[in-house]
């Protein structure tokens, strides 16, 4: 998979970095990733999706080599500097298609792109997006006005471990742990191959600060449910059978309010693409492929 870098100074003072395959003409498949990750941690997934997709991957404030900035913009900014960084590079793959897919954090920020500009994409798919019931909604936004943590998650990711001697030392520490229990050998590799970077101190970092991902894990976007009602992309929300309790539900609910909305409950937990990147890439490709 020959991916080219790039970059964007966007309207807000940070700059964005991603990368893109060599354009030739095939449709253009837009991914966004989760919190804590970075668009090459799904190598073993796009890989598969290249022979059929141009990739355009976009890295998400303070994750991959995209700029930090002094503090976290929030969800619906960060969807706008997303499509500003892709509608400026837009042109170099001529008229192709645009089709979407993204993971969690990813797939709750390509929904409000979509919300944003409806005839964008010919169609997406959603992977395990953390789109929260209308009650958690409230609940997460009016903690995140008092500055209060309640999400679980959050709190144990302040305390994460950010720092391994070497890359090695790094893989072996996260088989099998958390968040990577499951995923194969591929998927964990590209995860400190892409994810982690050279210390100041010596040995490999998180590219992406415990910090930030635990500011976005306290918060939520503004306006969501009903970004999501103005959604008129056919899409396919996918969600793995061991995902966050809330992820079916809000699935249901969207998929009842918003005719444009399938779901598919899959094998596996809230990132099942990194257990199934085969039959993830193969499902992806034939639900974009029938629109």
């Amino acid at each position: 998979m020959n991916l080219q870098p790039w970059s964007h100074a966007t309207s807000a003072q940070l700059t964005l970095r991603g990368w893109h395959s060599e354009p030739s003409g095939k449709p253009i498949l837009h991914f966004l990733h989760g919190n804590g990750f970075c668009g090459r941690v799904y190598t073993p997934l796009l890989e598969r999706l290249s022979a059929d997709y141009d990739l355009w991957l976009c890295d998400i404030q303070g994750h991959g080599n995209s700029d930090a900035g002094s503090k976290f913009l929030g969800w619906n900014r960060n969807g706008e500097l997303a499509l500003e960084a892709f509608q400026a590079q837009r042109g170099i793959f001529g008229n192709a298609p645009v089709y979407a897919t993204a993971h969690s954090l990813g797939g709750v920020i390509t929904s409000l792109i979509m919300a944003q500009q409806p005839q964008l994409f010919r169609a997406a798919v959603l992977l395990d997006p953390v789109i929260y019931t209308p009650g958690l909604q409230i609940m997460m936004k009016s903690a995140e006005r008092l500055g209060l943590t309640i999400n679980k998650i959050a709190k144990k990711t302040r305390t994460r471990r950010a720092h391994w001697p070497d890359r090695d030392a790094a893989y072996a520490a996260l088989t099998g742990r958390g968040t990577f229990k499951g995923w194969t050998p591929d998927s964990l590799a590209a995860f400190v191959d892409y994810a982690l970077r050279p210390a100041e101190q010596g040995g490999v970092q998180l590219k992406c600060a415990p910090e930030l991902e635990a500011t976005i894990f306290s918060s939520a976007p503004n306006g969501l449910w009903s970004a999501l009602g103005k959604v008129q992309t056919p899409l396919l929300f996918m969600y793995g059978e061991e995902s966050f309790p809330f992820v079916p539900k809000s699935a249901a609910l969207w998929a009842q309010r918003n005719g444009h909305v399938q779901t598919e409950q899959v094998a596996g937990g809230h990132c099942f693409m990194q257990q199934y990147p085969e039959a993830s890439a193969q499902r992806v490709h034939e639900f974009l492929r029938q629109q």
